[in-house]
């Protein structure tokens, strides 16, 4: 089965699932038939899946992932002792762990073909993410507080893991609470990483984009955290802060001391 063959394959199997679906048309254009598959993917509510289906999409995830550069930390340069700065897309990062900006459901986007972090990480992931957040969602019986953060397998992403925490939102001024609930994302992450032998990790701008936090001081408490955390618990895990915008980028490299 080539490409192709395994696109149609998911597009037909996701369409089947839904009744409301029967009046949708495949399109014949790649592009589209893309766009498509990532929105079924995207809606599709975390049940279970026919053992031939997770093949086909694991064998089409891995081949779409052909197609980009993935980098490894090795390709990066680290601008402070452990720490790294990378602007790029954190699903084609190649490190033990990258975090997701979650929401209080960690179950992941719901909006086909959002452009937010936690779309991504799902769709490329597959559907077992969904499915595992699922499973521990339910194990943990109550939504996922703020600040505190879950580990999962990455799946079909070139890192380890997936960890995930739900940043503070900011809905008006900003707050010390805010401030100390980012601070407990950030911190949590680099804790559960630490107990699950994680050697490197990835953070993206937790709670920057749909939560609107201040860029500037999201970066700010992030650096302060991280270089807090590795000085207090002496830990080697190598840290990078994941960035996707030019704006956050120049915060950074100033935070850094980067030229």
């Amino acid at each position: 089965m080539n490409q192709a063959q395994r696109r149609l394959y998911l597009i037909k199997v996701l369409l089947s699932e839904r009744a409301e679906f029967a009046d949708i048309i495949i399109p014949d254009e790649v592009e589209q038939q893309k766009v498509l598959l990532r929105a079924l993917i995207n809606v599709r509510p975390p049940e279970t899946v026919s053992a031939e289906f997770l093949d086909i999409q694991n064998a089409y995830l891995q081949e779409e992932l052909t197609q980009k550069t993935v980098i490894k930390l090795t390709d990066l340069t680290p601008i402070s002792g452990q720490l790294y700065l990378w602007n790029g897309d954190i699903t084609t990062l190649k490190v033990d762990g990258i975090v997701n900006a979650a929401n209080s459901q960690l179950l992941g986007c719901f909006y086909p073909n959002h452009k937010c972090i936690d779309n991504a990480i799902h769709t490329f992931a597959g559907v077992q993410l969904r499915q595992e957040c699922y499973r521990l969602m339910k194990e943990q019986g109550h939504l996922e507080k703020t600040g505190e953060a879950k580990i999962t397998p990455a799946y079909n992403l070139p890192s380890q893991y997936v960890l995930h925490t739900v940043g503070p939102i900011v809905d008006g001024r900003l707050l010390s609470k805010h401030e100390k609930d980012l601070i407990s994302s950030y911190r949590s992450c680099l804790e559960l990483a630490d107990v699950n032998g994680l050697k490197s990790l990835a953070f993206c701008c937790i709670s920057t984009g749909e939560f609107h936090f201040p860029h500037k001081r999201a970066a700010e408490l992030a650096v302060a955290t991280v270089q807090e955390y590795l000085k207090e618990t002496d830990s080697k895990m190598k840290v990078v802060f994941n960035v996707f915008k030019e704006e956050d980028e120049k915060i950074y490299k100033r935070l850094l001391g980067a030229n």
